[in-house]
């Protein structure tokens, strides 16, 4: 299948015509007194704008879509794009104003009104039901209704690569009735992913957190053989553990997943990929931000002070400081979920997490888009610029493509496993980082979540103003 890129449509004549633009501005928001919303972070408006700048320069009447948060199918002005769409005007060098509605009467007569190189963007899609819908019929039609407000010789731009997995009517119906085409960000994207599935640089390791190995069973699969070392945290890592025949108390545990961890575990001695496992974890009395923790053995989780009903909750120091070794040798790194416990309602672990690599250890030099940092990406705004690659990448990373890829030339057969929340990979020459903000949801005092081993140093906190980026993860809006 022939890939349709963004130069393609241009080259072929935009003014005039209607492009609908798939973006990308599920930004966090910070509410004013007076009840007015911001935006906290501008990197994924910023991120998005070339792509529109670039349609509108060349006089095509461009309408973008978006999502913010999740709004069940009805307006709500907490989830409205005016915050979003008020920086996009503020910042574009083309005029951007804001439909009252996604498909209705307002977006109609603001569409129609549209001049040459102009911008409208319509209302949050999630207003409407059908978006999200799981009958196909019903997304049809939503997608019918956006389609027609470009009439005949419209086309469509998908450019919001952390929705491309999406089954929704404006990611994936609308790329059916449209000649669609790949944004800028999901054109670089999709070769950043090629290249980590077909032609890493080696040493290649992968650094897999999360809550469940049965997320993330079809990425396990196609990664032994590929990657020299695969780093497992977070509470998939009990399974690993209790595969290994240790006692792993009141940890999350999916007993049903152990034959095939064990599977996996026994491949990967003849395919020459090394699984590294935690050798010390924090186990606490019970999931609270007041509860008691200490630091044990991971073959001797249950020896703690509270015995079976111990619930493991981060990796250790020692496992860190080993993660941090593999990880700064690399030259390409896939990071897919948190190493800890992420959540409001987790207790205060250790410090020691941070100490996991010297700041000398990894020196990117990035070079795509730049500025482009949003919520979890702040947080490396110290390694340069980077291209986010949210969620989707893990999807990619397991073998099959997106839903939103039918059009672009990537055949379209469903997912090897659900996308680990939060996770963001980072374009740095030889080094790419999937980067994993599991602390950013985490509880006052909390500083779990392993982010070393990117260059930090001994006992420094890689969150600068750890309370802004906390009051900014809480604005984040869950894709």
């Amino acid at each position: 299948m022939t890939l349709h890129t963004l130069d393609e449509l241009i080259a072929d004549g935009v003014q005039g015509r209607y492009v609908l633009v798939r973006s990308d501005l599920n930004v966090p928001l910070s509410g004013a007194p007076d009840g007015t919303q911001t935006v906290a972070d501008d990197g994924r408006v910023r991120a998005s704008l070339p792509v529109i700048e670039k349609l509108a320069k060349a006089g095509a009447r461009v309408l973008v879509l978006a999502h913010l948060g999740r709004p069940q199918g009805v307006p709500e002005a907490k989830y409205s794009l005016r915050p979003a769409a008020d920086r996009l005007a503020e910042l574009a060098e083309v005029p951007v104003s804001l439909a009252g509605d996604v498909s209705g009467t307002a977006a109609k007569a603001a569409a129609a009104g549209l001049s040459d190189g102009q911008v409208l963007v319509l209302e949050n899609v999630r207003f409407d039901p059908r978006e999200t819908a799981k009958d196909d019929a019903e997304r049809a039609a939503f997608a019918a209704e956006l389609a027609g407000l470009g009439g005949s010789g419209a086309a469509y731009v998908d450019d919001a690569f952390g929705a491309v997995h999406r089954k929704h009517a404006s990611v994936y119906d609308l790329a059916l009735k449209l000649p669609a085409y790949q944004g800028d960000l999901v054109r670089t994207e999709l070769e950043v992913l090629r290249k980590l599935t077909e032609s890493p640089e080696r040493p290649y390791v992968v650094v897999l957190g999360g809550s469940k190995v049965s997320d993330k069973l079809a990425v396990i699969d196609n990664l032994i053989g590929k990657a020299d070392a695969i780093l497992v945290g977070g509470g998939m890592l009990f399974t690993f553990l209790a595969a290994l025949g240790y006692r792993v108390g009141a940890s999350l545990l999916e007993e049903d997943q152990v034959g095939a961890v064990t599977n996996y575990l026994n491949r990967a001695k003849g395919a020459g990929t090394r699984f590294i496992l935690p050798t010390d974890v924090v186990v606490a009395e019970k999931f609270a931000p007041d509860a008691a923790h200490e630091l044990v053995a991971a073959d001797a989780i249950e020896s703690s002070s509270f015995g079976g009903s111990g619930i493991g909750l981060d990796i250790g120091p020692a496992t860190a400081a080993a993660f941090a070794e593999q990880i700064t040798a690399a030259k390409t790194v896939f990071w897919n979920g948190p190493m800890g416990a992420s959540g409001r309602r987790v207790p205060p672990l250790h410090r020691p997490i941070w100490r996991c690599a010297k700041r000398s250890a990894v020196r990117p030099s990035c070079g795509l888009p730049r500025g482009f940092r949003s919520g979890a990406e702040n947080q490396c705004g110290r390694l340069g610029s980077g291209v986010a690659v949210p969620r989707t990448s893990f999807a990619q990373i397991a073998g099959p493509a997106f839903p939103g890829d039918h059009r672009f030339g990537v055949p379209s057969s469903g997912f090897g496993g659900r996308r680990g929340r939060g996770e963001q990979l980072f374009r740095c020459q030889t080094v790419f980082h999937c980067f994993i903000s599991g602390f950013h949801r985490r509880g006052p005092g909390v500083d779990h979540g392993f982010v070393a081993g990117l260059g930090f140093a001994p006992g420094h906190d890689p969150v600068p103003g750890g309370g802004q980026h906390r009051r900014e993860a809480r604005g984040v809006q869950d894709r």
